[in-house]
């Protein structure tokens, strides 16, 4: 056991690794000590990630009509959540939501569909999004996130350009079944494993908030850890209205902060996103948050609206960070938004993709 924050620090840095004890004390750590854990989380942040702040963007290419019954998902079968639902965006309406986000300084996009998993027409599909998008923005990292992936549709998408594949284990082994009963937890870690061997760099991540214990924290993130994940996003459950677990409100800010620092302790160098449900979450303690997070998602999410795009920015540059990928001297293009309602604890996105009203970005 450690004696103290910083000597944890010292031990991560020197190439100590995280153990199930020393997380749960993280996690068990009392108020009086939550500024200190955020100090030794930011100093392996900082030695792994300097002052940059990673931008991503959402665009949600296919909304709602998903078979699966994910018990914290909004497009599940059988959610009566008044959700935005259409069908697959045509390539010119993708990379134009797309570029919203390049332009405002997102140096990854992310292209999500929701569904089991793809149809060979629909990597298809999703290869001529990706090869429009990359001739007008080069530079752009692009992330696809499809669902479950059959033989050979990883490297299809490789093949196409996508830069990394996205797919969350959610939660533990041992509880992943209290929030999902029509795929395994093992056919999550299957698609991972695909997505690393034909090439892409994994993405994968949890949801908190679902009533885990924190030994199922624990156990989960150690998995993403022996998954190798390159990219760590830490979702807060956004409970909506219409979903089995509405009304669940387990997180508090610290709560979360602690979360994020034991995440940071155990997978000191991989980038660690705070991801969907931050602003209801973590609220006025966000930018805190980035002394231990790396990276965001700008705007708004799949089915819900975040706070404004504007607003994520000036919180990076206020916290003393800069947009990775972003030159300094550059102009950022912000569309002005109006902030999410007052009185509604998750607000339905109604603009952006599938909508005729300009994305957040």
């Amino acid at each position: 056991m450690f004696n103290d924050f910083g000597s944890l620090a010292t031990r991560q840095l020197n190439g100590g690794v995280l153990s199930t004890s020393d997380a749960l004390a993280i996690l068990r750590s009392g108020d009086d000590e939550l500024l200190d854990l955020v100090a030794a989380a930011g100093r392996l942040r900082r030695r792994h990630f300097g002052n940059s702040v990673k931008v991503n963007y959402l665009v949600n290419l296919k909304s709602g009509k998903c078979p699966e019954d994910c018990s914290y998902c909004s497009q599940r079968l059988g959610a009566e959540t008044q959700i935005l639902k259409y069908s697959w965006l045509d390539s010119d309406d993708a990379v134009q939501q797309a570029s919203a986000g390049v332009r405002a300084g997102a140096s990854r996009v992310c292209l999500v569909a929701s569904g089991r998993g793809p149809t060979h027409r629909d990597v298809d599909r999703v290869a001529g999004i990706v090869g429009q998008l990359k001739q007008e923005h080069p530079q752009v990292e692009v992330c696809a996130c499809l669902g479950i992936l059959d033989d050979g549709q990883a490297q299809a998408l490789q093949a196409a350009g996508v830069d990394a594949y996205n797919h969350n284990i959610n939660t533990s082994e041992s509880r992943y079944a209290d929030i999902c009963t029509t795929h395994d937890y093992s056919d999550r870690v299957r698609t991972i494993e695909r997505a690393k061997e034909s090439g892409l760099s994994p993405c994968s991540g949890l949801i908190v908030g679902m009533g885990e214990s924190d030994e199922e924290l624990v156990q989960a993130v150690f998995a993403l850890r022996e998954l190798d994940s390159d990219s760590i996003p830490v979702n807060f459950l956004m409970p909506f209205e219409g979903t089995p677990l509405e009304q669940t409100w387990l997180l508090t800010p610290a709560r979360c902060l602690r979360i994020l620092a034991m995440v940071r302790f155990a997978c000191p160098a991989t980038e660690l996103r705070m991801a969907g449900g931050r602003e209801l979450h973590l609220r006025s303690l966000q930018p805190l948050a980035l002394q231990v997070a790396n990276s965001l998602f700008l705007g708004d999410y799949l089915t819900s609206e975040g706070q404004a795009a504007r607003a994520d920015l000036e919180m990076i540059a206020d916290s003393g960070f800069r947009v990775l990928g972003l030159d300094d001297e550059a102009p950022t293009t912000i569309v002005e938004s109006e902030p999410a309602a007052v009185g509604s604890p998750v607000t339905v996105r109604r603009r952006g993709a599938g909508t005729t009203l300009a994305p957040n970005a």
